[in-house]
């Protein structure tokens, strides 16, 4: 079923290792701000937003490098769907087989009210919630059921929508009951996250499958990592879905040739048209996702 008409999501930096490996990662408040504002000139109707510590390069979730970002972006475009990550705070590095719960270096495990304290404080259009623990290597992602009923009640209250990432069909499974639940309104967004190691891959029969799991009527988004960023472009337009593209995902624009936010944007908007499909604007956006409007760019 091809969708007709499809919005784009930037994902600008991440939190991964990748600053090193390509320079136009951006790492302070005002790179992230300048790449978000370049994703959306090209074509992003919304930017999805980590930040990260500008001495290191390291992902932070620090409330006031959010907050600067967030005014950097406003302060020049209030049309721009912003995307805070509420992912953060959940990273275990177990420690050895005989002391595993002597946690190594770089484990940031912290409670679901500090994990999403940034967004309740900023008010975004949408606040992800990462609907399920991953393996990622050697380091876990963890969550519960639970921090997540108290993260999606938060994000209720405050009137952000919760942008539900599920790296598996387990994790499409819980989110449904969250919405069972009434913790999350209706119709609800999601994004499929494919090509992780350990998740979910990023092919056709993999997509097609999480997306017949869905609730009927849901917005949903899809995207892959590395190379399989844009034939999962097209896999999800003509699924019917939305796309995501960035730097968060994906360092390469083509073989060898590093990409910037912008470029990727342009490489993806260039397959949808291709595909006969029409590219969103952020205000169309909004008026399909039920947003307030903004005031013109």
């Amino acid at each position: 079923m091809l969708a007709p008409e499809v919005f784009i999501t930037c994902a600008v930096t991440g939190s991964a290792d990748s600053v090193r490996k390509n320079p136009n990662v951006p790492v302070t408040p005002a790179q992230i701000a300048a790449s978000a504002l370049e994703a959306h000139a090209a074509g992003a109707a919304a930017v999805h937003i980590h930040v990260r510590d500008p001495q290191s390069g390291a992902a932070s979730r620090d409330p006031a490098l959010f907050r600067e970002v967030v005014d950097r972006i406003r302060t020049q475009n209030r049309n721009v769907i912003l995307n805070l990550t509420g992912g953060m705070g959940g990273d275990l590095l177990i420690g050895p087989e005989h002391a595993p719960l002597a946690f190594r270096t770089g484990t940031d495990f912290v409670g679901p009210n500090e994990r999403i304290a940034h967004v309740l404080d900023l008010l975004p259009e949408i606040g992800s919630l990462d609907c399920g623990s991953l393996n990622f290597d050697e380091l876990l992602y963890g969550t519960t059921p639970s921090f997540l009923r108290i993260m999606a009640r938060a994000y209720q209250q405050k009137n952000v929508r919760p942008e539900l990432e599920v790296f598996e069909l387990g994790h499409i499974e819980l989110a449904k009951q969250l919405l069972a639940e009434g913790l999350i309104d209706q119709p609800a967004l999601f994004q499929l996250c494919l090509g992780i190691k350990y998740g979910a891959p990023a092919s056709t029969e993999a997509m097609k499958a999480m997306r017949d799991a869905l609730p009927s009527g849901s917005h949903w988004s899809a995207f892959g990592l590395g190379r399989m960023q844009m034939p999962m472009v097209a896999q999800s337009v003509l699924l019917g879905g939305n796309v995501r593209v960035g730097l968060e995902d994906n360092l390469y624009l083509d073989k060898g040739i590093l990409a910037t936010n912008a470029q990727l944007v342009e490489r993806a908007r260039a397959i949808i048209e291709l595909l006969g499909v029409r590219v969103l604007t952020a205000p169309e956006t909004r008026e399909r996702l039920g947003f307030p409007a903004r005031v013109a760019d």
